[in-house]
């Protein structure tokens, strides 16, 4: 029915065309001219004015039109020309407005004409202005489909509708709605204005998932119909646009709906306001509650003085435009019929002439630009008992304002009363839909039912699902602000084929183990995850029997061996250096001391050497030195133990690419998506592909495989999918190579849903509660904890130098000050002795260098080094004197020990 009557009016639109283009050509006389004034001596510039004379803004129209012109010229009695104004009355019927216009442009000669009141009326009058070159200025018509831009010779006295698709987007964003469902009438004025609003809505990501075409011919049932059709749908947020009085039909039967109560949105453009249509106070209790828009009325002395002289409270925007029209007529044709022109140019340059003028009129500033009047902002107002409340404003520089008592703030509209007497704010949407529950898919398999499994219910017959997601889900549902009626519905197929029966509205949502992938949000929105996921690969563990004979020398890095090794041959050339001067066993033919400090060093690596030590300093530098080879020695001990283990168990596989290079068969979750990303990420042949469903069927895959092409060398998954197999078999079994990250596991619901938003905000909490996450962990995943460690090493690192490197200049430090400690003492003491026994100076620095070489190969007294402790592994020393200043050595034995002692000459006694 709807289809067939706008194509009847499409049709009517056409003939009405033709008659108007012949009407044009011929001449005739069928409207008396209403001639407004004028006097001999001045010239006369004839004006149509086409008004709709029985509606609220037609009449008020007429008026202020009439006093326009005897206010103009008495202010401006000297000028030379005089509009005379001829009146035709539409009577709300488009054939009419045509012919008037014709007959306005034909007979009368009119140089320009004032209206009409209807953009569906303007459509047509436009064309024969422009084949007349006759201006037509329209105070009303305020459809965006009649552009002054594109059109020549016509000129928009008002503000064009889209002119208000800011401040209503601003409003809608502030709220934060995501849904809009726009209510429209079927005209021109209606459709107009359709295109920019859903463009500048689709600007902030608010969907239009419904509109609600209202043909001005409805009755009530009809209306009503219609909006019951309306309330079946979740969206609560309306925005309505249409004249006032289709609206009054509309708003009457929106509360009798039950559409005017708490939970509900609905916002008017500027053409409801009492503002632009008196007819719509008629209507005003019962929008109780409404939201809505009207241009901004600058406040003037001029104004209120006007107000004052016509004894009136309310204003009619419209009917003060039409008043600053006449004035900016009657001014453009002074400047323009007072100059001889040709009559030919007169008409473009009168056009030209209405577009240029600027005036301070009643309406505030009227300045022309593109053809139509700008808009300085949009006052913002709220319906309460049957009143338009002002509270706020908007302006595109400073966005949503008002004024407290005490200064200009920029916050939002917090005193705002909700249809219903609310002052919380509707959230937009609603759950149930006339009594209907939410249908949410469950997919059904068998294996994994941690995550998700799927029962029926023998009492009541339906299915009843259990698992991690169920519980996670019911617990976000518990967090929600509002109640979800809802009912399972189980599906047993592809996970990709389940998210798409929300696309063709089978199902409002999905919950389970869901992947949340880019392929799939092209066609459904998911939640925020409710657990981190990734798709990674499990091999089979081996034992490898191969021995490596080098196995030892892994520990320690080739750097720290040879560095280890050089510590240990300086350790013990610092150790014979404070030793062999003092110490018998550390003397002897060369060989012997160079093979017995080896010895004694490399000894030390196993606390082996026996030799005792007579230096102190030599006892500081071992004690350091023992220290530093216990710490290597563990740790050399401790690395090779972790590296035989790691012999011991490794995996079959360690990556992808070994794989695939062998052509070995690999399983993965038949219903999951991982299939897809084997082929087209990881590049699998899809006949080396195994689908398998159970954990069980995993096992016996990876066990059964063989290099002849049995079984498969790795399974792919979802990494929660996988830590539960592991728990089962986690000493069979290992997770190796990269991890393939994803989304993790979410919900779904249909594109653009606002359950989206809250569902998400429910799923944080309860992720973010520890007592609930423990608590649903442990109900399926409590098995866990018998393998506490399922990732095998797979290498374990040699020791560098740098583990190592304080300890060694700790020990090298400390050997290096005990050297130069005990050369300071040597150097001295032997120095001062031979100065005492040398009277030449040109010899005697030859003479002591040479002999404190000799002193420093020859066994010393022990005494000067050492101090005497009974009991002591110091021994007693006997020196025996000599008068022949010769050198011997005796023997002496006390507890078992040898000591042996050098003379010394009588002198030095």
């Amino acid at each position: 029915m709807a289809f067939e009557f706008a194509e009847m009016t499409k049709l009517m639109h056409f003939l009405l065309y033709l008659l108007s283009l012949s009407t044009l050509m011929a001449s005739g006389d069928s409207f008396m001219a209403v001639k407004n004034g004028g006097a001999e001596s001045k010239e006369i510039i004839p004006v149509g004015v086409i008004l709709e004379l029985n509606s609220t803004v037609g009449s008020v129209s007429r008026r202020y039109i009439s006093i326009a012109i005897s206010d103009f010229y008495q202010k401006n009695a000297h000028y030379r020309t005089r509009i005379s104004l001829y009146l035709r009355d539409s009577k709300n019927d488009v054939v009419v407005a045509a012919s008037a216009a014709t007959t306005l442009i034909q007979k009368e000669k009119v140089r320009a004409i004032i209206g009409p009141e209807r953009s569906e009326d303007a459509r047509f009058i436009i064309e024969l202005g422009e084949r007349a070159e006759v201006p037509i200025v329209s105070f009303s018509s305020t459809s965006p489909s009649l552009s002054p831009s594109k059109t020549p010779f016509f000129i928009r006295a008002a503000q064009s509708d889209s002119s208000q698709v800011k401040a209503i987007t601003a409003i809608i964003k502030l709220f934060g709605w995501q849904e809009i469902v726009l209510i429209y009438e079927d005209t021109t004025y209606g459709n107009g204005f359709v295109p920019y609003i859903t463009d500048a809505l689709q600007d902030i990501y608010v969907r239009v998932p419904n509109r609600s075409v209202i043909y001005p011919s409805f009755n009530d049932y009809e209306i009503l119909q219609e909006l019951l059709r309306l309330m079946s749908m979740q969206t609560r947020v309306f925005l309505v646009h249409m004249t006032a009085r289709l609206s009054s039909k509309l708003f009457s039967n929106a509360k009798m709906a039950g559409m005017m109560t708490e939970g509900y949105v609905w916002i008017t453009t500027a053409g409801l306001s009492t503002l632009m249509d008196p007819m719509g106070s008629n209507s005003l209790h019962s929008r109780h509650g409404v939201l809505g828009v009207r241009p901004i009325l600058p406040s003037s002395k001029q104004l209120e003085d006007f107000m004052k002289r016509l004894k009136v409270n309310d204003l009619n925007l419209f009917a003060l435009w039409a008043y600053d029209t006449v004035f900016a007529l009657a001014m453009a044709a002074e400047k323009t019929y007072e100059n001889d022109v040709k009559t030919s140019a007169k008409s473009s340059l009168f056009y030209q002439t209405i577009l240029n003028t600027k005036l301070k009129g009643l309406s505030g500033e009227f300045n022309l630009v593109h053809g139509e009047l700008e808009a300085p902002g949009f006052e913002i107002y709220n319906v309460i008992d049957g009143k338009e409340i002002n509270i706020g404003n908007w302006t595109e520089n400073e966005g949503i304002w008002h004024y407290t008592k005490e200064n200009k703030t920029m916050q939002g509209l917090e005193w705002t009363i909700w249809p219903g007497g609310s002052k919380d704010k509707p959230k937009g949407w609603v759950y149930p839909i006339i009594g209907t529950k939410m249908r949410i898919g469950v997919p059904m398999k068998y294996g994994f039912t941690e995550f998700v499994k799927v029962e029926n219910d023998s009492h009541t017959g339906k299915i009843k699902p259990t698992g991690l997601a169920i519980d996670i889900f019911t617990a976000v549902l518990e967090k929600l602000p509002f109640a979800l009626p809802h009912e399972f519905e189980a599906y047993h197929g592809y996970y990709d084929d389940l998210l798409k029966k929300i696309q063709l509205q089978e199902f409002d949502a999905v919950v389970g183990d869901t992947t949340i992938t880019a392929n799939r949000s092209l066609f459904v929105d998911f939640t925020f995850p409710y657990t981190e996921s990734g798709v990674s690969m499990v091999v089979a563990l081996k034992h490898d029997e191969k021995n490596n004979i080098w196995v030892f020398l892994k520990p320690l890095s080739l750097g720290l061996w040879l560095i280890t090794g050089f510590a240990f041959i300086f350790t013990g050339l610092v150790i014979w250096i404070l030793e062999h001067h003092i110490n018998t066993e550390f003397r002897g033919p060369p060989h012997q001391q160079i093979g017995f400090m080896f010895w004694f060093s490399f000894s030390t690596l196993v606390f082996a050497h026996r030799e005792r030590v007579v230096n102190n300093l030599t006892r500081f530098v071992l004690v350091i030195w023992l220290f530093a080879v216990l710490i290597l020695t563990q740790s050399y001990t401790a690395n090779l133990a972790s590296m035989l283990t790691v012999q011991r168990m490794k995996p079959m596989f360690l990556d992808v690419e070994e794989i695939k290079r062998n052509g070995y068969l690999v399983g993965y979750q038949g219903v999951s998506y991982v299939k897809d990303l084997l082929i087209n990420e990881l590049k699998f042949d899809e006949s080396k592909l195994r689908p398998y469903s159970t954990a069980e069927e995993y096992h016996q895959a990876l066990s059964n495989w063989s290099r002849d092409g049995s079984g498969v060398a790795a399974i792919f998954d979802d990494i929660p999918c996988l830590k539960v197999f592991l728990a089962h078999y986690c000493s069979k079994y290992t997770m190796v190579g990269p991890t393939y990250k994803n989304g993790g596991l979410g919900f779904a619901f249909p594109i653009g849903s606002p359950l989206v938003s809250y569902v998400s905000r429910a799923i944080l909490n309860v992720t973010e509660d520890k007592d609930i996450m423990r608590d649903v962990e442990s109900k399926y995943f409590s098995d866990q904890g018998n393998c506490t460690d399922r990732s095998i090493p797979l290498s374990s690192e040699s020791l560098s130098v740098y583990s190592f490197g304080g300890i060694f200049i700790l020990t090298g430090a400390t050997s290096l000050l005990s050297v130069l400690i005990y050369l300071g003492k040597f150097l001295y003491s032997r120095w001062r002795d031979s100065s005492a026994s040398t009277h030449s100076y040109e010899s005697s620095v030859w003479f002591r260098v040479v002999e404190m070489v000799k002193n420093f190969n020859k066994k010393d007294d022990p005494s000067l080094f050492i101090l005497h402790q009974n009991a002591s592994r110091v021994h007693p020393v006997t020196i025996a004197h000599h008068q022949n200043n010769t050198e011997e050595e005796a023997t002496t034995r006390s507890g078992g020990h040898e000591v042996l002692a050098s003379s010394v000459t009588s002198n030095q006694v």
